[in-house]
């Protein structure tokens, strides 16, 4: 309540504690759980017009704390995420939508309120736009937000803004995170499939691999940024923003997710990516390699029915290089390969899972998230 004490004091006294305290109490029952009474009670001050203090000056996004309380900038908007609408427990329709911000100091994400959400619906705000910014700060679903209410401020300005948003490597991510901004190269691009939700919907999901000068990461992509799949080639660069992270069910391995609360663009900078190949010899069953070598065996294709009673195509190959030699079972529209190859046909196998094979010997599994490369 320290909290909410301290926020009534910066109105001076133009309204009861008591009546700001109901006041409170009722912006919490109507945003129906949507923010807390910290964040209402900060609403409530803004619609008794809540005075300026030293906290509210012009500042920068990188200055802006948990405890910032009132805060004013200028950012350019870096990404936006489709409008909202929620039920009131008074039985009113509210409106909230979220954008991504920055300035030469860092980026933060803006959430907009009922008539400032509405600039997201109607289209007027666009990337690349430069605003003043004034709200309040709270901790958000992924870090600190700045709420913009009725009585907020935003409106464009001509002033220049440097943009800078801070992205991570690919080494530095670790399942669990979020709000993550990453920048990458495209080295493979997957096609896009559909399936069945719960709730009989139809929904879409496209997968892209993506790597810079520390790794490289998977990125799958959900519904409508699915389709942005379809404007990227391999080796343009991209930029990603607001993604999470999360282990896959396949091989346990750290991909990026990219929702409708994510944007992803092309950017214009260089990155550099060098694919990381192992030797045959040091490969251990249960983990995913890329090797290359040159074409030591070929075996024949094979068609088999899978339990669903659809038919699938396997066949192998054996690749050597200083180090030994791998037996590898192209699976699908890989198994076509067999008939392109030539022994000593120089290959590099991208992403093939390891495991214990016939007598135990080790091998490489090249399915439908494996590249190969025929040089």
């Amino acid at each position: 309540m320290d909290e909410i004490n301290d926020i009534y004091e910066k109105l001076g006294g133009v309204i009861s504690k008591e009546d700001f305290t109901r006041e409170v109490e009722e912006k919490v029952e109507q945003m129906s759980g949507l923010c807390d009474i910290k964040t209402a009670a900060m609403l409530v001050a803004h619609d008794h017009g809540a005075s300026e203090t030293e906290e509210n000056q012009l500042q920068k996004i990188s200055g802006i704390t948990p405890s910032s309380a009132n805060v004013k900038f200028i950012a350019k908007v870096m990404s936006v995420f489709p409008s909202k609408e929620f039920n009131r427990n008074d039985g009113t329709v509210g409106r909230v939508a979220n954008i991504m911000v920055a300035d030469e100091t860092g980026s933060i994400r803006l959430t907009l309120w009922d008539e400032k959400a509405d600039f997201v619906k109607t289209g007027d705000i666009k990337i690349g736009q430069n605003y003043q910014v004034a709200g309040y700060v709270k901790e958000g679903y992924s870090g600190i937000e700045v709420n913009i209410g009725n009585n907020g401020v935003l409106f464009e300005t001509d002033e220049k803004v440097e943009a800078r948003i801070d992205s991570k490597k690919i080494e530095d991510i670790k399942s669990g995170m979020g709000d993550l901004n990453i920048r990458g190269r495209v080295l493979d691009i997957s096609d896009i499939r559909t399936f069945n939700k719960k709730d009989g919907t139809v929904g879409k999901v496209g997968n892209i691999m993506i790597g810079d000068e520390t790794g490289k990461i998977r990125v799958t992509l959900w519904d409508e940024t699915a389709e942005l799949t379809n404007e990227l080639q391999t080796d343009d660069s991209v930029e990603i923003i607001n993604a999470y992270a999360k282990e896959n069910n396949f091989n346990q391995q750290v991909e990026i997710q990219v929702g409708n609360r994510s944007t992803i663009r092309k950017i214009e900078d260089e990155i550099e990516f060098k694919e990381d190949f192992t030797s045959i010899a040091d490969i251990i069953p249960g983990e995913s390699y890329s090797i290359s070598g040159q074409v030591s065996g070929l075996g024949d294709i094979k068609e088999f029915e899978r339990d669903d009673g659809t038919v699938n195509m396997v066949s192998n190959i054996y690749v050597s290089d200083d180090t030994g030699r791998i037996r590898i079972a192209l699976w699908g529209d890989h198994a076509l390969l067999v008939d392109q190859l030539d022994i000593d046909t120089a290959v590099e196998i991208i992403d093939a899972f390891s495991k214990s094979g016939f007598n135990d010997e080790i091998e490489l599994s090249a399915g439908n998230r494996t590249r190969i490369i025929v040089c």
